[in-house]
């Protein structure tokens, strides 16, 4: 193997400690409300942000800090997102004035990043109590910490990192991340943060993750809503000491399969975790004549409303899907579509040449029956596959987002 799953999150990488702790935003005490990541050196960094014409104010702040290539920390709250507020840009500078008074660093040397209801007041009394308890707890051990204290609606923390190799030196990439509704990136929407120690510049790091946001991120849906707030950044520390990656070619394209490896990671952990979801949904496209239309064609299926109810309802409604793949964006023919379903209990061809082709209903249900689903879709008109993830709609995401605010 290239790279193995370790322990570690956020932390797995050298350089970097991190904390969480409930500070006073969030009016429950039980949830952890700050996250605070800090890296021993100077990174270099590159972050993708949220499309969405309305941007918080931690966004812009982000975007001005990252602007040449470089940051050490990152401040995340949750419980208010900063949004719409007209005093949120100074809230934003006061927070990393705060900080950086905190860790010793400089207010220019965090990403700052914040989640939750949007167009409320935000006071900064809670950083200010809480900062110096978050800096004096900063921990190679510290990743779950900071996972939770990131989480909105999600049910579960959400935290991954690999070991790889480079020129014989030992390297690592972590990542700790939110989201559970408001997803439909262009990008992003979630709050992803990756850590790794491996030496690259700021200009390769920054095209390894615009490049992998295609086919990753992009390709992740819940409910069709893009945020205001959230990103996805990536810290690298060079402390692995392989030499740094000045080329697009033999050891980079071994760091961005590693990479990409990590963020279909948390993207399935994201929409396993979509808000009232009770399966997670993995669209595979083979048989494109583009890989463009591979992914669009598997974004639009886990995008479908009506595919993703069927689902809910274990109902191997397959005309959905064909319905989906019908709307779908872009010049390709559809007349020798196939579908397969598939989990863990098997897998059942339902459609044959875009038609209905005899299979068992029971034996369709019981696999739709396991909370993790596959639709295996050929569109034989090509040679390119794409995948998209996404989750099933039930009455929970309703019931969720009817009293989010109240």
């Amino acid at each position: 193997m290239k790279y193995k799953k370790i322990p570690g999150g956020i932390c797995a990488a050298e350089g970097f400690m991190a904390s969480g702790a409930h500070c006073g935003i969030r009016n429950n005490t039980s949830k952890p409300d700050i996250a605070l990541i800090v890296s021993s050196v100077a990174c270099h960094a590159a972050a993708v942000y949220t499309q969405n014409k309305v941007k918080g104010a931690p966004i812009h702040l982000t975007q001005k800090h990252l602007a040449d290539g470089k940051a050490k920390a990152i401040l995340c709250n949750s419980g208010n997102a900063n949004t719409c507020n007209p005093d949120g840009p100074a809230i934003a500078q006061t927070c990393c004035n705060l900080a950086a008074e905190a860790t010793g660093l400089r207010p220019e040397d965090f990403i700052i990043a914040s989640t939750g209801v949007i167009g409320q007041p935000l006071s900064t009394a809670p950083f200010e109590k809480g900062l110096p308890k978050l800096a004096a707890a900063l921990r190679r051990e510290g990743s779950t910490d900071a996972a939770d204290a990131i989480l909105t609606t999600d049910t579960k923390h959400k935290e991954f990192a690999y070991e790889f190799s480079l020129g014989g030196k030992t390297c690592h990439i972590g990542a700790i991340g939110k989201g559970s509704g408001m997803i439909n990136p262009n990008m992003a929407t979630m709050l992803v943060f990756l850590t790794t120690d491996v030496a690259i510049g700021s200009d390769l790091l920054e095209q390894a993750l615009q490049a992998e946001i295609l086919h990753s991120f992009n390709q992740l849906y819940i409910d069709g809503d893009t945020s205001t707030n959230d990103m996805v950044s990536i810290l690298a520390s060079g402390l692995a000491g392989n030499q740094p990656i000045e080329e697009t070619s033999g050891e980079y394209q071994t760091f961005r399969e590693v990479l990409h490896t990590i963020c279909v990671k948390m993207c399935r952990a994201l929409a396993a975790d979509g808000e009232g979801a009770t399966k997670l949904l993995e669209c595979h496209v083979n048989g494109a004549p583009s890989g463009e239309i591979a992914r669009r064609v598997a974004k639009t299926v886990v995008s479908s409303d009506l595919c993703k109810t069927a689902m809910f309802g274990e109902d191997a409604n397959w005309g959905r899907v064909l319905c989906a793949i019908g709307y779908t964006e872009g010049d390709f023919p559809v007349d020798k579509v196939s579908l397969i379903l598939k989990s863990s209990a098997g897998e059942v061809l339902v459609c044959e040449n875009a038609t209905h082709r005899p299979f068992s209903e029971e034996e369709a249900s019981r696999i739709l029956a396991e909370d993790e689903l596959q639709l295996l879709i050929d569109l034989q008109s090509g040679t390119e596959s794409g995948t998209a993830w996404g989750c099933d709609l039930t009455y929970d995401y309703v019931k969720i987002n009817g009293d989010y605010r109240t």
